[in-house]
């Protein structure tokens, strides 16, 4: 568990490093290095009062820092982040777990489908379904090939995945 907070913390602090790159690049490349030559201001007319500066529109620097700005998704502060984990972790530290031993069945691309052996762990002990909190893998033999004494062929033997905990709702 904790190794999965680890791991959800040193994202979010990557994903704040690059945040803060790219509006470091963004607020430099603004403030050294023009990209455009803004055009003189037009001749003031007489019969239209120019609007004041806090309400012009602000107009759109066309560089590349502004299209890669476009292209970032809005990011969440790092409190907003870390409370985000501590919700999902209040939340799975809540849900009832259950220990068992159920096989997951073949899905048809031959992959192990742990979803429906976690569902079935949960429906034994009461609960509507589940998702694989821990799973164990085997390697199961046939006993004729175990007692010939000699190591048996891959045709022989197949690979066992079982759910032993799964975390129900």
């Amino acid at each position: 568990m904790t190794d999965r907070t680890a791991s959800l913390l040193a994202r979010s602090r990557s994903l704040l490093a690059i945040a803060a790159a790219v509006l470091l690049m963004v607020a430099t490349a603004h403030r050294a290095w023009p990209q455009a030559a803004s055009p003189p201001p037009p001749a003031p007319q007489q019969a239209e009062p120019q609007p004041l500066p806090e309400t012009a529109p602000r107009k759109e620097n066309p560089g590349l820092i502004n299209e890669i700005g476009k292209l970032l998704p809005t990011l969440k502060s790092p409190k907003e982040t870390i409370d985000d984990a501590a919700d999902a972790l209040s939340r799975l530290a809540k849900s009832p777990g259950v220990k068992g031993r159920v096989i997951c069945p073949a899905a048809p691309n031959g992959a192990p489908d742990c979803k429906a052996a976690a569902d079935k762990l949960c429906q034994g002990n009461g609960f509507k379904e589940g998702n694989s909190l821990d799973v164990d893998t085997t390697r199961s033999c046939s006993a004729r090939s175990l007692l010939s004494g000699r190591k048996p062929d891959e045709s022989e033997c197949r690979t066992e995945t079982w759910v032993t905990r799964a975390v129900c709702q």
